[in-house]
């Protein structure tokens, strides 16, 4: 058996998929693993597998073409959750599922329906780790905040538990392609940043100045005030209910809220 051993991350499991299936060894004889092993077992070959962009858009670009758009983001998903997210033992590799999935979509004469296929384990460990990252960044959509820093840039910050930047960075950069924006993960020291009228990208923020991202511009103090402000104004003592509330609003959302945790 040859395990091919990838980094965590969707350009780093579509490098994995490209060299396992350009090995020629045969779709039985490979795996695909994010955790490299403690201890090697015998009769197992380790190829440590770097991520390589080109091989990874390669991957993206067929699986656009023969899944359609909708599967593809589902599989993308699954990349991006954080494994195991059941807590069950002896469940398949995140990215060996992945990679058992595109095999079989691949097979099928409509690759799109491949997520139907929940009887297959791999197919319901796919299924089971996208809906944890979408449902994650669906709530997100809902509950992020942008603040205007003193330079103008619109800042959020976040604590997902999935890496979920890049759907966040996609979403937002529709939506705001005219404002110089960043969403900041700091869970994972990452940042999605958008520069005014063009893409996105993710970078790493060993380099940040965490002083910056705590100086607001003087129309952003002015609007928490008075958000703060409404926010206690509408409220009705004699209905709070937190133990809703938190069930709306889960508490690793309020942290990054402002009517949470004002000054």
């Amino acid at each position: 058996m040859y395990i091919f051993v990838c980094e965590d991350s969707i350009d780093g499991i579509f490098t994995g998929v490209y060299d396992a299936w350009a090995s020629r060894y045969g779709h039985d004889n490979v795996a695909l693993t994010i955790t490299p092993p403690e201890n090697y077992a015998l009769f197992h070959e380790y190829i440590n597998v770097p991520t390589d962009f080109e091989k990874s858009a390669k991957v993206a670009r067929t699986l656009r073409k023969r899944m359609g758009a909708e599967t593809y983001e589902e599989l993308c998903q699954a990349a991006s959750a954080v494994e195991p997210s059941s807590g069950k033992k002896n469940e398949p590799d995140k990215a060996f599922s992945i990679y058992k999935t595109i095999v079989l979509a691949l097979s099928l004469p409509d690759s799109s329906k491949v997520l139907n296929y929940l009887g297959e384990p791999y197919v319901n460990r796919v299924f089971q780790l996208s809906r944890s990252a979408g449902n994650e960044a669906h709530h997100l959509l809902g509950f992020l905040r942008f603040q205007e820093l003193e330079n103008g840039v619109l800042f959020a910050k976040i604590h997902p538990k999935n890496n979920v930047l890049p759907f966040l960075g996609e979403h937002f950069t529709d939506r705001l392609l005219q404002e110089n924006f960043m969403i900041y993960d700091e869970n994972r020291q990452l940042a999605a940043l958008h520069p005014r009228g063009k893409g996105f990208f993710i970078t790493d923020t060993k380099d940040l100045d965490p002083e910056m991202l705590r100086r607001f511009s003087s129309k952003e103090q002015e609007y928490q005030k008075l958000w703060c402000r409404f926010f206690d104004s509408i409220a009705i003592e004699a209905r709070v209910n937190p133990k809703l509330q938190n069930q709306n609003l889960p508490k690793r959302f309020q942290q990054d809220i402002i009517e949470f945790h004002r000054q």
